[in-house]
């Protein structure tokens, strides 16, 4: 496991990136060098954010080859590829990368969707954290209090005091589908505002946690991680003169890095290496993912007690300095394993 500290706009009708055909040694004693292939399927957005001149460019020097994925062609039909890495939405979709990945499997698939797909929803994204047991010696994580709704909005503050859930309380759509929406959070100071917002939803325990909340980018077993600008805290004054539910639109965003503020050291200090290796470990097992981030806050006035808040697939890595090295080592470093476990002639 390797930890990191802190850590082209691509014209909708270009459909491959050129790159020389130049050698790729991925390791001694393995076959000939050769390009490495990577079909790629993401949104406009996505090409022009990851696709960026600097990650194109050393992945020409290291052989790597990006190659646009025609979507109203048959799947199977092109390549051959080597990786096919992929971040669309429906189940059309995901139902031909399935079908495409039981058909090839000597072709990685970054990730498989039936995995990505427990990612989409609030709830079962949380669901494996809840279940780890790792050892405390380093530390203890764990998930916010939370309720789930998904009808009659008007009974919201009647189950939030069945759930002992303490105010104040964040509400964050129930389902993520990669939209800016669905990133979207409030903050609600009294239970009966709830019943405005939006089902289905999820409501969580507000946790102080300093204004800072700590970016975990997992790409393969290197792991990476970033500061970012959170909420900040509420202590019981606000409490007792605010009511009403606030909108806050997606905060850990690359402007709100805090990596070179003048923070409290006590908020500012990283998680330690050891627990954020030990739990990365644990969800790329549970998960199947080998491509997402998790969103963890330290609770104020501890040192040692963290919850996980989120976890997304394929996040921006572009916004990531030095993501462009990291991306393409663990590209070869995927073909590297893969010639490993072939048996030998």
């Amino acid at each position: 496991m390797r930890l990191n500290g802190e850590i082209s706009d691509i014209d909708e009708e270009e459909r491959e990136v050129e790159v020389n055909s130049l050698a790729c040694s991925i390791g001694v004693g393995l076959p000939p060098p050769q390009n490495l292939v990577v079909g790629y399927a993401l949104t406009s957005k996505k090409k022009a954010s990851f696709l960026q001149p600097k990650l194109l460019g050393l992945a020409r020097n290291k052989g790597i080859l990006f190659v646009a994925i025609d979507r109203n062609r048959p799947l199977s039909d092109q390549g051959p590829f080597d990786i096919v890495l992929h971040k669309l939405s429906g189940k059309e979709w995901c139902q031909v990368v399935e079908d495409y990945r039981l058909e090839h499997p000597e072709v990685t698939v970054l990730d498989p969707p039936y995995a990505i797909l427990q990612l989409h929803n609030r709830q079962s994204m949380l669901e494996e954290v809840v279940d780890l047991n790792l050892p405390e010696c380093y530390g203890k994580v764990g998930v916010p209090k939370q309720l789930v709704i998904t009808t009659d909005p008007l009974s919201v503050p009647d189950k939030v005091m069945k759930a002992e859930l303490k105010l104040p309380l964040i509400a964050k759509p129930l389902l993520v589908d990669g939209s800016a929406k669905s990133h979207e959070l409030y903050i609600a100071y009294d239970s009966f505002s709830l019943s405005k917002l939006e089902l289905p939803f999820v409501v969580q325990e507000f946790i102080n946690h300093g204004g800072v909340l700590f970016k975990v980018y997992i790409i393969g077993e290197t792991i990476q991680v970033v500061r970012r600008f959170s909420l900040p805290d509420v202590g019981k004054p606000e409490l007792s003169k605010i009511a009403g539910v606030f909108h806050f639109p997606r905060v850990s965003c690359a402007a709100a890095s805090a990596d070179d503020a003048n923070l409290d050291p006590a908020v500012a200090e990283l998680p330690p290496t050891p627990l954020l290796e030990r739990l990365s470990k644990e969800l790329r097992h549970r998960l199947g993912l080998r491509l997402f981030n998790i969103d963890i806050i330290r609770e104020k006035g501890t040192r040692d007690l963290y919850y996980v808040i989120d976890i997304n697939y394929f996040p921006g890595l572009g916004k990531m300095p030095g993501y462009e090295h990291i991306f393409t080592d663990f590209l070869l470093s995927l073909m590297r394993n893969k010639y490993k476990q072939q048996p030998a002639t």
